[in-house]
């Protein structure tokens, strides 16, 4: 998910590389070492991988249709702000349905901008809507700020603050570090991230406001392009 080329910051240096990979086999083993998808040719063949695409598919077609019923507000809002933030996201490009380790659900891979989508685990749709929306957010927090994700566990924490313990939980799943230390990461940062509400602009607490969160940031849009 690339903006303007002088935009972005340079590329991780070669320790943080390693950790880069070393984090996303953890949980995400279909990775390669160069940062790239392992899928083989026949794996579009398998029920799981079947399932997981056309989900996807679903959730996204839904999500860019019209009309105050149509698509999920979360996913709408979020592909709508990733655009808007120089980063469009290309479903064959930024998604890829794997198999991942224990009860992982799915996973961002900073290495590559990419969405892993864990095709065992994804049970049917509005889980995939959930886990879409969450990963979207990790996407998004990537696109418009200087997120260290592997060197500094705050800055996963800060991505994760929805509810605190759920953070936790969050760390847990993807970082081999002691519930302690995922702890005192939300604590210090649970202050500045819960109040961090972009795109959203206010709490979505349900479909209707995320629904209001949307028509707001497309005024928004709006209002400054005649400014």
């Amino acid at each position: 998910m690339a903006g303007a080329a002088d935009e972005r910051p340079p590329g991780p240096p070669a320790e943080e590389q390693l950790q880069q990979q070393h984090v996303a086999c953890q949980v995400l083993p279909e990775r390669l070492a160069e940062g790239k998808p392992g899928q083989g040719f026949l794996s579009s063949f398998f029920t799981n991988n079947q399932k997981c695409q056309l989900m996807l598919l679903k959730t996204l077609e839904t999500s860019r249709s019209r009309g105050p019923g149509a698509g999920d507000p979360y996913v709408k809002l979020l592909l709508d702000a990733m655009k808007h933030s120089g980063c469009a996201v290309n479903r064959e490009r930024h998604f890829s349905c794997e198999d991942c380790n224990g009860n992982v659900s799915g996973g961002f891979d900073a290495s590559t901008s990419q969405i892993v989508l864990c095709q065992n685990n994804i049970r049917n749709q509005a889980h995939m809507n959930r886990v879409v929306t969450h990963e979207l957010i990790h996407a998004f927090d990537h696109c418009r700020a200087h997120v260290n994700w592997f060197t500094d566990v705050r800055h996963l924490a800060c991505s994760e603050t929805c509810v605190r313990d759920r953070a936790i939980l969050s760390i847990l799943a993807v970082r081999n570090i002691s519930k302690e230390v995922a702890q005192k990461a939300v604590d210090e940062v649970f202050e500045s991230c819960f109040n961090d509400h972009e795109p959203f602009g206010r709490i979505p607490h349900n479909k209707t406001y995320a629904r209001y969160a949307h028509r707001d940031f497309q005024n928004r849009d709006r209002y400054y392009s005649n400014i």
